[in-house]
């Protein structure tokens, strides 16, 4: 953009209308979200309900999903030619390039097989190992040492600019763990301690890229045989957090053999009881299971219902399976009930486990590199470059 004739950049008192939107402005993604969004509209796809940036178009058999990221698009599906179509018809409105066959997309590395699509961080991750000056760090078989208990006051408080770094670090680790399901408690509990960062969180994060630096191409894989419903494995840490109390809650998603979504996170509020975090953990993958169970419907696939929540808490299972006023439980917030309502409604049936084969483990705490082996493996993680 350049000044209209008549005006000059020392004319601080006069500012510029703009008729239409321009590229940097805090408008612009909103207004090409709202240009494409339209276009694919008008040529008969639908905007997904429960994902907005996805849009689908069905006919008869057929099936083409687009989606979209800002100016990044993915397209797939089973009919061809209106893949060549939509292709065609965007590079006439707005002048696309088409990269091929999916291969990277937004630092995520594909490949395929027959066997299924493998997706990780490759060169991601090895770009973090080398700003970090760990590349030639020795590895490690575990990504936290569970023989250590971190707080907030462990260690002496980093320089200002080792601080700054460390933020930096985090951030990065929190979109590794897109692809790395097994750092993601290691990296949710350095994140709570961005604001004063101390050395001996440093060295806690220095141990999680010497773990990275033993597998750096490892990624979650997603099976072309499966049998399709939606499994949930729900656990928690009462009281995990040193500091505050709170407890941590965890969990993993599968479809089929496929681990589709998990999460590592402390809790809101402190719980009075184990089981008290492990029904708020419960409550947390129900909404995650619900959520996922509408977006499947949504794009037309098939699938076993209802979905299955292993719980290793009995007395969660039970204050869940029975809608009936329980004294100690009185005071946890209504939200959390939506576990009765979704079993009654027959979304999610309830399921006991032993601790042993507890798969959501891996998320709660530091584990042995025995048990943290043991539950690698349940992950599903591969490294299609060993």
């Amino acid at each position: 953009m350049t000044l209209p004739p008549g005006m000059y950049q020392n004319q601080s008192n006069k500012v510029f209308r703009l008729h239409k939107s321009l590229y940097g402005l805090k408008q612009a993604s909103r207004q090409w979200y709202a240009r494409l969004s339209t276009f694919l509209i008008s040529h008969g796809y639908k905007q997904c309900s429960t994902d907005y940036s996805l849009f689908l178009k069905h006919n008869f058999n057929s099936f083409t999903a687009l989606l979209v990221y800002v100016d990044d698009i993915v397209l797939t599906g089973n009919d061809l030619a209106e893949i060549t179509n939509i292709t065609q018809l965007l590079d006439v409105a707005f002048k696309i390039k088409d990269l091929g066959d999916l291969r990277f997309f937004l630092g995520f590395e594909v490949a395929r097989s027959s066997s299924g699509i493998n997706l990780c961080q490759r060169k991601y991750a090895f770009d973090i190992l080398t700003d970090s000056g760990m590349l030639g760090s020795k590895p490690v078989s575990t990504p936290t040492d569970y023989t250590t208990k971190l707080h907030q006051t462990a260690g002496s408080p980093l320089s200002d600019v080792d601080a700054s770094s460390f933020r930096r670090l985090i951030g990065r680790l929190i979109y590794l763990t897109n692809t790395r399901p097994d750092i993601s408690y290691a990296v949710q509990h350095l994140s709570q301690y961005v604001s004063h960062p101390t050395t001996a969180h440093q060295q806690a994060a220095n141990r999680i890229l010497r773990y990275i630096k033993g597998s750096p191409r490892a990624g979650v894989f997603f099976s072309s045989s499966n049998i399709l419903q939606l499994k949930a494995f729900s656990d928690s840490d009462w009281a995990g957090c040193l500091d505050t109390r709170r407890s941590i809650t965890d969990f993993s998603v599968y479809l089929g053999s496929s681990l589709i979504s998990w999460k590592s996170k402390k809790q809101a509020t402190v719980s009075r009881s184990s089981s008290e975090a492990e029904y708020r953990a419960m409550a947390s993958v129900v909404c995650e299971l619900q959520w996922l169970t509408f977006l499947l419907k949504d794009i037309g696939i098939s699938f076993i219902q209802p979905a299955v929540l292993y719980c290793d808490n009995k007395s969660a299972l039970h204050i869940a399976a029975n809608p009936v006023f329980h004294e100690r439980t009185k005071h946890i917030e209504i939200d959390c009930h939506i576990i009765r309502e979704k079993v009654q409604n027959g979304l999610v049936k309830l399921l006991p486990v032993t601790s042993a084969n507890q798969l959501a483990d891996i998320y709660t705490k530091a584990l042995s590199p025995a048990a943290f082996k043991f539950l690698y493996v349940k992950l599903g993680m591969h490294d299609i470059h060993s």
